[in-house]
């Protein structure tokens, strides 16, 4: 699914509303996670914080009635498209880090981990950790024939 401008327009405000929630301040919040609702049916797009209570909330026209099988893969992708474009928003919310972002189903259940913060550390593209291991032995394995 491509995302239409009006789409990625709706995620990055309610973004901007996240950010309105949690301005950066000296002292952060005690909160580890931000959740993130999407409702195939509805089309809703609703942030929750770790007690359950609602941040913001919109209704994504483009994904109502959406009948995609990959449509949690292609509505994160999406939505880390947008984070990265608003990075520095982002990164500096009053959250305690370490803290992520991450995309749920209408029953709760994870379905992506969309952004993770843990210090200076910033991870947006969970393929970027992808057989990290795999490259670290291959790397070690090469240093030692040498």
């Amino acid at each position: 699914m491509k995302a239409t401008e009006q789409t990625l327009q709706q995620i990055g405000r309610a973004i901007r509303k996240v950010a309105d929630k949690f301005p950066p301040t000296k002292e952060a919040v005690l909160l580890t996670d931000l959740h993130i609702r999407v409702t195939q049916e509805t089309g809703e797009f609703v942030v929750f914080d770790d007690d359950d209570q609602e941040v913001t909330r919109c209704v994504i026209e483009q994904w109502i009635d959406n009948k995609d099988d990959n449509f949690y893969d292609d509505v994160a992708n999406i939505i880390r498209k947008v984070i990265d474009k608003q990075k520095d928003t982002v990164g500096n919310l009053s959250i305690l880090k370490p803290y992520s972002i991450v995309l749920e189903d209408d029953d709760k259940e994870p379905m992506a981990e969309l952004y993770v913060a843990d210090g200076d550390t910033v991870i947006i593209d969970p393929d970027l950790m992808e057989n990290l291991d795999k490259d670290l032995d291959d790397f070690f394995d090469e240093l030692m024939k040498s």
